[in-house]
């Protein structure tokens, strides 16, 4: 599946990247967010799939400093 894929690429990366890969998602909910007030958003899902993104990023970097 594609999101087992992507959680298999986040569980590869260091945690730097991983804090860079967080915050490009949380800038790119943001822009959504802004997209979508002024209703140029023609896709809103993608801010949900963006909001779990963050969430799976957040859960590997707990994971990874509780190890």
């Amino acid at each position: 599946m594609k999101i087992n894929k992507y959680v298999e690429d986040l569980n590869v990366k260091s945690d730097t990247e991983l804090k860079d890969e967080l915050v490009a998602a949380k800038k790119e909910l943001f822009n959504l967010r802004f997209q979508n007030a002024t209703n140029q958003l023609d896709n809103t899902s993608r801010i949900k799939d963006v909001r779990k993104n963050i969430a799976r990023i957040q859960t590997i970097i707990v994971e990874k400093a509780a190890q």
